[in-house]
């Protein structure tokens, strides 16, 4: 799966915020295809770390309409490596390793009347939507987007510039909660109401996510219309899956662990303390591939490994469930 990285120079960065970052990519020309995106989309980006390399998905909040290069917004959290490394060390002529855009998370039609939730760094793939539909449709959209504070919002200039070049078809509702506390499910319902039938779309932490799909679920906004990005698969327990015991070769050494019924390969590493690499948990990325040598798996969901990635061994240790008794894989 190595050659699914590629590398690709950082133009410019750009201070969003004292937390957020924003990276302006240089995509070579021989990589211009490789590098076509949808609105909402996202790259993984690897980075150096001291088990050998560790990924992260960040979102692309540039429009692939406006003729302008690909851009990613990476937040600092606490105890993030790589958002950590990024913010510390990448700048102008920085080369990273990258793969080509991924996901979902993007309308059917730009010309649709969209609901936006965006929530702290959660605005970036919501704003790439943001920018295409209002350069390429003639819907409307709404925008919700909750932060900590004013200093917290990321593209507040952006935003406001946007809103005074779409005054009849943009309108964005900030919500700061040290001014009003977090917001509600009861609050949210109120705000959006006349916008309960179009097409929404959620980014943001889980709590603020949890309380915008009680308020649609209120407004009984049918589950086909909502669209909701999470970087985190919850576990799933398929009533044919086996408990295994797992052999795993990984820098050099081979580790023997049991590998309880239902329970995710990738699960079963991070508890035991491996530096297992992996980002979206959602099987779209592949930065947790690895090769499997003996034994079988099931995979709960894929979009990323292809016909000759499974001819070669590969399968995603986020999505992977035990089938026989036995199983062994290798990263290395």
């Amino acid at each position: 799966m190595r050659d699914r990285y590629h590398r690709v120079r950082v133009a410019r960065v750009i201070r969003e915020t004292a937390e957020a970052h924003s990276l302006v990519l240089s995509v070579p020309p021989e990589l211009s295809d490789t590098f076509r995106y949808l609105p909402g989309q996202y790259l993984t980006v690897r980075v150096p770390h001291a088990a050998g390399s560790v990924a992260r998905c960040y979102s692309l909040c540039s429009s692939p309409f406006d003729g302008g290069p690909p851009a990613v917004t990476v937040k600092r959290t606490r105890g993030g490596h790589v958002s950590n490394w990024i913010c510390d060390r990448v700048e102008a002529g920085t080369e990273l390793e990258v793969m080509p855009p991924a996901g979902a998370f993007t309308p059917r039609s730009l010309h649709a009347d969209l609901l936006l939730f965006a929530g702290g760094s959660g605005i970036t793939p919501v704003m790439s939507i943001l920018r295409a539909a209002l350069s390429e449709g003639d819907g409307r959209v709404v925008l919700v987007y909750a932060n900590r504070d004013a200093a917290s919002v990321i593209f507040a200039a952006a935003l406001a510039d946007l809103a005074a070049r779409y005054p009849d078809r943009l309108r964005v509702h900030h919500w700061y909660d040290v001014e009003a506390g977090p917001p509600t499910a009861d609050v949210l319902r109120e705000l959006v109401e006349p916008y309960a039938g179009y097409e929404t779309f959620v980014c943001g932490p889980e709590p603020y996510m949890a309380v915008v799909e009680k308020a649609l679920a209120t407004l009984a906004v049918p589950p086909g219309r909502i669209h909701i990005e999470r970087f985190d698969a919850g576990p799933a327990e398929p009533a044919d899956s086996a408990a295994a015991t797992v052999e795993v070769t990984m820098d050099g050494r081979t580790h023997r662990y049991p590998w309880p019924a239902g329970t995710r390969l990738l699960d079963v590493l991070v508890e035991r303390g491996l530096s297992a690499p992996f980002s979206c948990r959602q099987g779209t990325c592949a930065s947790c591939a690895c090769r499997i040598t003996a034994g079988e798996v099931d995979l709960l969901h894929n979009e990323v490994l292809e016909d000759e990635d499974f001819a070669d061994g590969y399968i995603l240790a986020c999505q992977a469930i035990a089938k026989t008794a036995e199983v062994s894989v290798t990263y290395d």
